[in-house]
């Protein structure tokens, strides 16, 4: 019933396409299992977990800077909208690039873990080409990290073998309760998505006046940049104000949303003491 919700939500074609998982980072640690590729580009900078399990399986990873340049690889991975830049790429320009991979026997991995925050148009989900997977999280829009659940969407042959692979049980009764009953509320979600605007829009004026340039995000999140980012974040750490450093990408922190008012006044004191 859960995954009938979800397909429903989602505008996936059939209930067969669908399978929910104990988290999207399951199906991450499944699908290099299932699928067997030498060579994986990922466009980037991105979520770094999509390169480490594909290359615990022994897969070459390439970072690419175009969608276009995924089509040359086994498995193509894009992260949409992107984390921590929310960088958004079109959907029928995905598209396009499934097809070419489904062309030579590969697949495109589409990551929409902050999707439901977006408006819906911009998920690759109701017109998935054949060789397109579509990985959603649940628990990020809805505030329920912790509930550990999300959604596979793709051929319905991989659906089943990432079922079996799973095992039974694989999702609680507290997650599918919490699922369901998030799914047939609907004007919930559109009402977070109209909050969650508002709030990045404080948030990019608090970071801005204390010094930072907006580098991208999303609703959710924010990404900022400074050129003592470094020792902003230890200064802010110290305050318990915890923002997120990337190796990778230096001079950028990626701030979340405060939770309540309270959380608000916290962060615009510690900027006062940067």
């Amino acid at each position: 019933a859960l995954e009938g919700d979800a397909a429903d939500a989602y505008g996936a074609a059939d209930d067969d396409t669908l399978v929910a998982v104990p988290g999207t980072q399951s199906a991450l640690q499944v699908l290099p299992l299932l699928i067997p590729a030498r060579r994986v580009a990922i466009l980037g900078f991105t979520y770094g977990e999509h390169a480490r399990v594909w290359s615990a399986a022994g897969a070459e990873i390439v970072t690419v800077s175009e969608p276009e340049a995924l089509a040359d690889a086994d498995v193509g991975i894009v992260v949409n909208p992107n984390n921590p830049d929310g960088r958004l790429i079109d959907p029928a320009r995905l598209a396009a690039v499934a097809r070419r991979l489904s062309d030579a026997g590969g697949w495109l991995i589409v990551d929409e873990a902050f999707a439901d925050v977006m408006e819906p148009g911009a998920s690759l989900i109701p017109a998935r080409p054949h060789g397109a997977i579509v990985l959603r999280s649940f628990g990020k829009a809805w505030g329920l990290a912790g509930v550990r659940l999300g959604f596979v969407i793709a051929e319905p042959d991989l659906v089943a073998a990432i079922r079996a692979m799973l095992g039974p049980w694989a999702v609680s009764g507290p997650a599918i309760a919490a699922g369901r009953s998030a799914f047939a509320d609907p004007d919930w979600l559109t009402a977070a998505r109209t909050r969650l605007e508002a709030d990045a829009l404080r948030l990019d004026g608090l970071l801005s006046g204390a010094g930072f340039a907006i580098a991208g995000g999303t609703p959710l999140f924010r990404l900022g940049s400074h050129p003592r980012a470094a020792s902003r974040f230890q200064t802010l750490g110290r305050q318990g104000i915890l923002v997120r450093a990337f190796s990778g990408l230096s001079g950028r922190l990626r701030f979340g949303l405060p939770a309540d008012e309270t959380g608000w006044e916290r962060l615009a004191g510690a900027f006062k003491k940067l």
